[in-house]
């Protein structure tokens, strides 16, 4: 057991953090570059003029003119999609997952300018969105093209890509733990030291300059809550059901949205023009729908709010987002569902027991995000970060987790990945520890091995080994010198191609007189052992790269040792294992065992 430890992570973690921190550091820039652009483009549009100063939408007075900002933006955002990349549509983090699961984590150059331009120019002009899609595909694509000005595995690139990611969402909401939580749930699919330590020191340097940059603290202060009664936290089941259900109505209105522009018999250049023309609409009667929308989170977290008047301004951010979402505009969805779940939080705050008007806003902001998004834990993290509110906890932890339980039930997939799954590629969502991680080779090996004589002579092998009545029939057998020692393997399609080539030596009638050939002269290379103490894990990896299907196991204390052999079908047994785990229910104990 000395040989074993509980990771894998070797000290090349320590050149991928380095280069990760400086890619947190880059990202801290460019998030806070993002946001100038959003707040550059909104003064332009809105207001006729050159300043970088926060700007609301909704205080503009372009009248009924203001509806054709929204389609103006989308005219640019489907002229920029067609002629500089069609990876600017969405809302960036199903983009950021096609690039792990297919691209090998590879984006182009061209997507760190495209993206953040393109969402700017969205939101800029209206579109009702949030930046931390956009973010996390632009940090994402400057982590992925640092890391392929190295020599690196597709592995690596993921790390750098996600930490990228986790920095530009860190910068932007001031939430590095939630950063982290997010890269964990939705992108790096694995919870390994070589991929975490690096995406959380991103996430951290990026945090931590943050206050340097744009100012200190949370971004909706509240007053903090004391510690909430029993009621508070029964209450807190029913706004998780309730969030769940909107969960499930948002992912479908997005994705029915997106089947309807696909009937539309135009090119999809034109989608986002006429999405916008749905935001323009929707923003005229309900100018605060425009927008990012932060102005309307910090009212419903402060209880600044009319429960009546903020649900009819939900429902129509909650339309034209979908709508807008579904034309394949560029924009993000982390500050529209903390809007949405908010108005939602609302609405019950006048009928659900034991919180206040600031609470339920708040518990239903999270719930909604970890049930729309399948990532209950960021949801929880990125709500206290957003408010440092401590003692609101166990009601965001019930709610997000309630509404989580009720979309993995309810739901196949979530609105991140439904779209990856229409492209055809699947994504599981599920971290456990690999069957063959768990049993050692040693377990699983054959101890009894039919082992060949390095003095073997061809004909021997033939009649006494791969042809024979009496011994099992492998591919390969392992080759012993005189004192017991491994020398390698006899594969039996080389044994063959030599049998061959001595027979049409000029003497096929007569081929026992062809020049001996022993078995040592068939071994091809080195022997590719196992040690009984690693795991099946490595000796599938270690099979999968020599595309062999057995590997001699040699003892720890000599290499030279033959001890067992491992085989493609003896790495089937730990799954066996696995599978009669999941699959076999099992009772010990009934009345009649405590009968006395």
């Amino acid at each position: 057991m000395k040989h074993k430890g509980d990771f894998t992570a070797d000290f090349r973690l320590l050149w991928i953090s380095t280069l990760a921190v400086v890619i947190g550091t880059l990202c801290s820039f460019v998030a806070v570059g993002l946001m100038w652009l959003i707040s550059f483009f909104t003064n332009l549009f809105y207001f006729q003029k050159f300043s970088i100063a926060n700007a609301s939408p909704a205080e503009h007075h372009l009248g009924a003119w203001a509806i054709l900002m929204p389609v103006l933006g989308g005219l640019i955002i489907g002229l920029m999609a067609r002629y500089g990349s069609e990876r600017i549509r969405g809302h960036g983090i199903p983009e950021a997952l096609e690039a792990i699961l297919i691209g090998r984590s590879r984006m182009q150059p061209k997507l760190a300018v495209l993206k953040p331009l393109s969402s700017a120019i969205s939101i800029g002009t209206g579109g009702p969105f949030g930046a931390e899609g956009p973010i996390i595909m632009t940090g994402g694509a400057f982590g992925s093209i640092i890391a392929q000005a190295f020599h690196m595995t597709a592995v690596e690139r993921k790390t750098l890509l996600v930490a990228g990611a986790a920095g530009g969402m860190s910068a932007t909401f001031s939430t590095p733990v939630a950063a982290v939580l997010l890269a964990v749930e939705l992108l790096l699919f694995e919870l390994k030291p070589r991929s975490l330590i690096p995406v959380a020191l991103a996430g951290a340097v990026a945090g931590l300059l943050r206050p340097y940059l744009v100012g200190g603290g949370p971004i909706f202060p509240v007053s903090p809550h004391t510690q909430l009664p029993v009621e508070a936290l029964l209450s807190a089941v029913a706004a998780g059901l309730l969030a769940g259900l909107l969960s499930m109505f948002l992912t479908r209105a997005v994705y029915a949205a997106e089947d309807l522009f696909q009937k539309v018999p135009t090119h999809w250049m034109w989608w986002p023009a006429m999405g916008g023309l749905a935001v323009g609409l929707g923003g005229y009667f309900q100018p605060h729908a425009l927008g990012v929308g932060y102005d309307n989170i910090e009212h419903m977290l402060q209880g600044d709010y009319v429960p009546q008047i903020l649900i009819g301004l939900v429902v129509v951010k909650a339309l034209i987002w979908a709508t807008a979402l579904g034309s394949g505009t560029s924009g993000g969805v982390l500050a529209p569902l903390l809007i949405i779940g908010g108005g939602l939080g609302a609405l019950e705050s006048t009928f659900l027991p034991g919180g206040d008007k600031a609470l339920w806003p708040l518990v239903s902001m999270a719930a909604v995000l970890g049930g729309t998004m399948r990532s209950p834990l960021t949801g929880i993290v990125f709500a206290l970060e957003l408010t440092h509110d401590i003692h609101a906890l166990p009601a965001l932890l019930i709610a997000a987790v309630i509404a989580h339980a009720f979309t993995v039930l309810f739901m196949k997939r979530s609105i991140l990945t439904e779209k990856v799954a229409r492209r055809g590629f699947h994504v599981s969502r599920e971290y456990s520890v690999d069957p063959l991680e768990k049993i050692s080779v040693g377990d699983v090996m054959s101890a009894n091995v039919v082992t060949i004589p390095a003095g073997a002579t061809i004909k021997t092998l033939m009649e006494e080994y791969f042809f024979s009545e009496r011994s099992p029939k492998h591919q390969s057998y392992p080759v012993l010198d005189k004192d017991g020692r491994l020398l390698g393997l006899v594969a039996r399609s080389n044994m063959l191609k030599q049998w061959i080539t001595a027979m049409s030596d000029g003497k096929a009638e007569r081929p026992e007189h062809a020049e001996p050939i022993v078995a040592y002269d068939l071994i091809e290379r080195e022997p590719i052992t196992a040690y009984p103490w690693e795991s099946c894990r490595v000796a599938a990896e270690r099979m999968a790269q020599a595309r062999v299907g057995r590997l001699p196991v040699v003892s720890p204390d000599d290499p030279h040792k033959l001890v067992g052999i491992i085989t493609r079908s003896d790495l089937l047994k730990p799954h066996a294992v696995n599978a009669e785990e999941e699959g076999k229910r099992e009772r010990f104990f009934s009345a009649e065992s405590w009968a006395i």
